[in-house]
């Protein structure tokens, strides 16, 4: 038993307070950054979820601004059980005195509630880094080197506008101890960086990197607390670094560097163009898996997602006049009338959008309402925000919430200053393209190629081989469907599959059933079979428009597959419109899709046109 006494529990600390708040006025006049919506989720959630998947027990979440909110906030996700809350443990905790960063650590180091290495992070950073892999090499150096105080994490810079995150380094290759930190001006001021001569004459082999950013995620030492307690000049982890650089063989302290793979993703947001930035990576779904479709933090879907990384909720309705281009996300209860057009740009719960609207790298917080014939452009809007009529809302200008915009508006940028030095906010503008396809594992990417029949990634052929196991099995021995679904959906949250995912493999696992693929020239007698054996199986998985498109989707892929199988399409669709698996609607989108002279598509031009008469038909008689 004393084994397990010692196990140390996984800790972590969000900061919650950003250090640059003024940045994202006035949302930050009225709560907590740490709470801003990121693709309508608060970004607070990606930082926990995050923690969470990485095998993280306890968290604390240190506030100095807007404390109760922040209470609230996880209070009623734990209330809720959503997804972090499972398996770990949250406190809220802060302090008045607390001015900055460096206060918020003295407070937690006079607290002792940290027993060991731990996770520091920003309660604003957004990754899907394995964080507890570079803890436990982060352990490990400590035992060569009980100096080791914290170890730093960078990530490779796109090539992007500046953000305020881009940091130049120095570092010893043979053990990746950091020797020069310099944060890179935003406003690219500084040409020049000094390096200190010492750094080259003492080591053999130095590293200089000019082209990374900074996600604000760190790995601490038990002694790096009391370094902040010891050192009351240590106002941010910049000073931290700075200090320890400086008079490392005075507080005996060392300072190493980990690097994330180009395959993990980690951005910080500090203003309203990493807001802006870090919105699209995600539905862009570089930080797979936590995008939108995944349910962050939630055990249930909210969209369902589709090509051009549009991603729309089935409680949310957009006329058939409205053009999503890409890149769109529309949260439940909102709708969009008739002859809008929307591209990069997020749409919060319950919105209202006029008719004739033009929405391009627009952020709409829950509740707001547009007028018709509006233009907006590189903009965040405020929850429950009135825009009326003929409005335009340009160059990253930011609605406050609850505030009427007057008809006929024009409003553009932001008049907010840093200090005295009349310097203005970084604004959302028009970013160049950051990464090429072979940057990071894109899940669209692995979805895109099961729409198009190409072979399917990895983690979905695990998944595809276990869901055929378990239907043979099921079907072999008359297994309860109830049981099938549970061990569906077991297998999908361990493969971090979509619900589109899902839907298209389970019809393709059926079609793979042996009693199907050794039936030769009675497959309908065991497509018939199957499904009356699988009903409840299916229609749990297909029963909107969206599904039943995926499911006639993995039909054509088993079609191309199978010759048996392609030479009885025609009779296989049939009879699952007879059985009520598809609607005609389903049917005709499907075939309109297919490439003009395929073999599949001709087969069903038969079907396809009986369907049309009888549309015709019934509205004559109506």
């Amino acid at each position: 038993m004393d084994q397990f006494k010692d196990r140390e529990v996984v800790q972590a600390v969000l900061i919650a307070d950003n250090n640059h708040f003024e940045n994202f006025r006035p949302f930050a006049d009225e709560t907590s950054t740490a709470l801003l919506p990121l693709v309508n989720v608060p970004v607070i959630d990606y930082a926990l979820e995050s923690l969470n998947r990485c095998g993280v027990e306890e968290v604390f979440v240190f506030s100095r601004l807007f404390i109760n909110d922040l209470r609230q906030h996880i209070e009623k996700q734990i209330k809720s059980s959503c997804s972090w809350s499972l398996n770990m443990k949250v406190k809220i905790i802060g302090g008045e005195g607390c001015r900055c960063y460096g206060d918020a650590l003295r407070d937690l180091d006079a607290k002792g509630l940290l027993r060991g290495h731990f996770i520091l992070l920003q309660a604003e950073t957004v990754t899907n880094a394995n964080l507890i892999a570079i803890l436990e090499e982060h352990k490990k150096n400590s035992k060569r080197d009980k100096g080791t105080a914290m170890t730093v994490v960078f990530k490779e810079s796109a090539a992007r506008l500046p953000t305020g995150n881009e940091v130049v380094i120095a570092m010893d290759l043979d053990n990746n101890r950091l020797h020069y930190h310099k944060r890179v001006d935003q406003y690219l001021k500084e040409k020049n960086f000094d390096i200190p001569m010492e750094i080259f004459i003492n080591n053999s082999q130095i590293s200089i990197h000019h082209n990374i950013v900074d996600p604000q995620i760190a790995i601490c030492s038990p002694l790096a607390l009391p370094l902040f307690s010891d050192n009351f000049d240590f106002g941010t982890r910049d000073d931290f670094i700075r200090g320890l650089l400086i008079n490392e063989e005075i507080l005996d302290s060392r300072i190493y560097v980990s690097f994330l793979s180009n395959n993990q993703y980690a951005s910080t947001i500090g203003n309203w163009l990493t807001y802006q930035t870090i919105s699209l990576d995600v539905i862009n779904r570089w930080s797979y898996p936590l995008v939108p479709d995944m349910g962050i933090c939630c055990l249930y879907q909210n969209y369902v997602f589709t090509r051009n990384n549009i991603y729309k909720s089935q409680k949310a309705k957009v006329s058939r006049k409205v053009t999503l281009k890409e890149n769109v996300v529309i949260h439940e209860g909102s709708s969009v009338e008739n002859g809008s057009e929307i591209t990069n740009s997020v749409i919060g719960r319950n919105c209202k959008i006029g008719e004739n609207c033009q929405l391009k790298n627009a952020f709409l917080m829950d509740g707001v309402t547009v007028g018709d014939n509006c233009r907006f452009e590189f903009c965040v809007v405020g929850a429950d925000a009135v825009i009326e009529s003929k409005c335009q809302l340009m160059e990253g200008f930011v609605v406050k919430p609850k505030e009427v915009v007057k008809t006929g508006s024009t409003l553009t940028g932001n008049e907010i200053y840093l200090d005295d030095e009349g310097l203005t906010v970084p604004v959302m503008k028009f970013l160049p393209n950051a990464f090429d396809d072979s940057d990071y594992n894109s899940s669209s990417d692995e979805e895109e190629s099961i729409i198009n029949g190409s072979p399917i990634p990895d983690d979905a052929n695990i998944f595809l081989s276990e869901v055929i196991d378990s239907l043979n099995r099921g079907f072999q021995e008359k297994l309860k469907p109830d049981n099938l679904i549970l061990e569906i959906n077991s297998s999908r949250y361990a493969y971090n599959m979509s619900l589109k995912e899902v839907n298209f493999n389970v019809i393709k696992a059926l079609f793979n059933l042996n009693v199907i693929q050794e039936a030769d020239e009675k497959v309908l007698s065991a497509v018939n079979e199957v499904f009356n054996f699988f009903g409840i199986v299916v229609r749990n998985y297909i029963k909107t428009e969206e599904s039943m498109e995926d499911c006639l989707a993995a039909i054509e892929e088993c079609c191309l597959e199978h010759d048996i199988l392609r030479s009885r399409v025609l009779k296989i669709i049939h009879y699952l419109y007879d059985k009520e698996y598809v609607t005609e609607e389903a049917i005709l989108n499907w075939h309109n899709s297919m490439e003009k002279d395929s073999d599949i598509k001709n087969s069903l031009k038969q079907l396809v046109e009986w369907l049309n008469q009888s549309s015709e038909e019934e509205s004559d008689d109506e």
